[in-house]
């Protein structure tokens, strides 16, 4: 009699258990009518969800709350300037004083700022030198040496300059004139072909032919530039704070470490 009352109560407590089951079984087990395709476009949909979030964290800039416009991927803080559309290289939206006002005002500015960039990275570059072979360079062809006592490179803040002969800063001039030609001439000539910066100068044919190769090395040299530039702030102050040439101060740097 037991046997059967225990079998009778076991009877009734399986549908009860196969429903508590299903209550935290998945959605989709619950639909059978659902084909394999929906089901796959829902995963396809999640999926396309997360790649967006990832896209707003790591990628593309986030959206402010309250406003339509994005923020700035340099200053995610700030609102990025409506002017500043990716469009050219190297743009990160920084622009927090709103220089930019308009589009002829900007190219203007992305064109000095190419033009500085290319002058701070031979100089970046010469600086260094210039501390480590003027002297024994100087000795070799019996010329006085260009250093200041210290050994520093001659500058604005560190003096030195008026050791400098005429006849170098003539052929400054000469050169800055016969870039700003050239460049001059890259615009008349390819008009809305031209390229911001372009003064039709690549000997080795290294520019991309293609759109996607030409913007990815518009965007090196111009972080290159801008890390240039900074790095040669870093050297005038540097030497005209401590006294020491920049080879000397951080020689692992400049001097092998062998």
């Amino acid at each position: 009699m037991r046997t059967i009352i225990y079998s009778t109560k076991l009877l009734l407590l399986i549908p009860a258990l196969s429903g508590l089951a299903s209550a935290f079984a998945p959605s989709l087990l619950l639909v059978p009518h659902r084909s394999s395709s929906t089901i796959t476009q829902l995963f396809a949909e999640e999926d396309d969800k997360k790649k967006s979030m990832s896209d707003k964290l790591w990628g593309e800039p986030t959206e402010k709350e309250g406003n339509s416009g994005l923020m700035s991927k340099a200053l995610p803080f700030i609102s990025q300037p409506k002017i500043l559309d990716g469009t050219l290289a190297g743009d990160a939206g920084f622009d927090p004083f709103s220089f930019a006002q308009d589009k002829e005002t900007l190219w203007y500015m992305r064109e000095a700022e190419i033009k500085h960039s290319r002058l701070a990275m031979l100089a970046a570059v010469g600086w260094p030198l210039a501390e480590l072979f003027d002297k024994p360079l100087a000795q070799f062809i019996g010329r006085p040496e260009l250093l200041t006592k210290s050994g520093e490179s001659p500058s604005l803040l560190n003096g030195g300059l008026d050791k400098i002969d005429i006849e170098y800063w003539v052929l400054v001039v000469a050169i800055a004139g016969l870039v700003e030609s050239a460049n001059a001439d890259q615009k008349s000539t390819k008009a809305k072909d031209y390229v911001l910066g372009d003064c039709g100068f690549d000997p080795f044919n290294l520019f991309p032919k293609e759109k996607q190769g030409r913007f990815d090395m518009q965007t090196k040299e111009i972080k290159h530039g801008r890390l240039a530039m900074m790095a040669i702030v870093g050297f005038a102050m540097q030497e005209a704070l401590y006294g020491i040439p920049v080879v000397s101060e951080t020689p692992f740097f400049f001097h092998p470490l062998f």
